[in-house]
């Protein structure tokens, strides 16, 4: 299992590498005060790219886990504890959010049972298969790999247009790349819009799954509705539902979500141009409508 961690430093994400820095450990705990045993642990990380480093971890029940990362920030200064990272495994299930923070909406101990997972699971992917609907694309990445490849340039990596990539997606973001040492990098880019880093995409569909299963009968949390009132014989009860759109604590609306809607593009028709650096700008030109 795979872990990518951003270091947190400061109150910013920092990058302890350039200052000759270094992350060395990741520890899991089971309870938020991390003062329970360490349920994990891994000093196998590799930095992926700039401020971004990948922990292998050993296989654990999945569950909520409350990590402590330890990276000195830069050489000859003393580690540091970042308690920033927060997980919810297992991870690479294609959710945009977890059963666990689902359930913690609805108020329901953690952990939760293999049954209610399950429950929930079902009702992120009904209310992730409602967004994908309305903004007309997958809320997934897909992983495209480049073996051997080389850049147009190098003093920028981290940006896409660097790599001959064919026309893919309107969202592209570089996801690691190596150098192979002979003037050619092995790289990997995720495709497309990732709903998972996305706060107004997570926030929809963790708020209307727990709506969903508190209002069907038997769901998870159901035993948490709202009653609003009940016959005089008990014979009938009432309850009430979420509050209207703009009000405090109502269920985000689709048109949250608009600006992530696919961008159409198609590259400018233009003469040929020069290598770089003899032809100026390296950038490939793209008309948005």
């Amino acid at each position: 299992m795979v872990v990518d961690y951003q270091p947190m430093y400061g109150g910013a994400h920092y990058d302890p590498d350039p200052a000759g820095g270094a992350v060395s450990r990741l520890d899991l705990y089971g309870t938020a005060d991390r003062g329970g045993p360490v349920i994990a642990s891994s000093a196998t990380v590799t930095r992926r790219r700039p401020g971004v480093y990948r922990f292998e971890l050993p296989e654990v029940p999945a569950g909520r886990y409350w990590g402590m990362v330890t990276f000195t920030p830069s050489d000859g200064a003393q580690p540091v504890k970042d308690t920033s990272l927060l997980l919810d495994l297992p991870l690479g299930l294609g959710l945009v959010t977890s059963p666990e923070a689902v359930a913690k909406m609805l108020g329901v101990p953690l952990p939760i049972t293999a049954d209610q997972r399950g429950d929930l699971e079902a009702a992120i992917r009904n209310a992730q298969s409602d967004v994908v609907a309305y903004l007309g694309r997958p809320v997934v990445p897909r992983i495209v790999s480049l073996s051997a490849a080389t850049p147009c340039w190098t003093d920028n990596l981290e940006d896409t247009d660097a790599w001959p990539l064919p026309e893919q997606d309107d969202i592209v973001q570089v996801s690691a790349y190596k150098d192979r040492g002979d003037g050619t990098y092995d790289a990997e880019f995720l495709v497309g819009l990732d709903g998972a880093t996305e706060q107004p995409i997570v926030r929809y569909v963790t708020a209307h799954a727990a709506e969903s299963e508190r209002q069907r009968p038997g769901g998870v949390g159901s035993e948490g509705r709202r009653v609003s009132s009940v016959s005089a014989e008990g014979q009938s009860i009432s309850y009430e539902q979420a509050p209207p759109a703009g009000q405090a604590g109502a269920l985000p609306t689709l048109d949250s979500l608009s600006r992530l809607r696919r961008k159409l593009y198609a590259p400018l028709n233009r003469p040929h141009r020069a290598p770089f650096p003899y032809s100026g700008y390296p950038g490939r030109r793209r008309h948005y409508y």
